[in-house]
């Protein structure tokens, strides 16, 4: 069974960066695809970023392209996300997933309506302005 940890969510000023980890157990050969999401109560889901566990291959929103980067430590099957000039608009609950479909810009947009294979718990993420 895959378990997702999340962790780093917090408080932080317009500007200024917060890096978010996901410890992850029970991976195996089938989760291909590491990643984070970002949704609020009631709204829609939103795929920001995906890591290839085979390559390190990255795939990023538009959104957050330039400002965010993914990466994965194998050793510790732990998945980062370091955000970098956060807006207040990056206000959102975060949460790292798993999919068995390798990663690529359409796979960021199937998250939006299919949604990835498991998912861990949130960590709240506020930009203040």
């Amino acid at each position: 069974e895959v378990q997702l940890q999340a962790s780093g969510g917090g408080l932080v000023q317009a500007g200024g960066s917060l890096r978010l980890a996901c410890a992850a157990s029970g991976l195996t050969d089938d989760e291909y695809t590491l990643g984070w999401f970002r949704q609020a109560p009631g709204k829609e889901r939103e795929g920001i970023s995906l890591i290839s566990r085979m390559d390190s291959t990255t795939y990023y929103a538009d959104s957050v392209k330039g400002r965010f980067t993914i990466s994965y430590d194998n050793k510790k099957d732990t998945v980062y996300l370091q955000m970098d000039n956060l807006k207040p608009e990056d206000t959102n609950v975060y949460y790292c997933a798993v999919d068995h479909t390798p990663p690529d810009l359409e796979l960021l947009r199937l998250w939006v309506t299919i949604g990835p294979n498991d998912f861990g718990q949130g960590t709240l993420v506020t930009v203040s302005s």
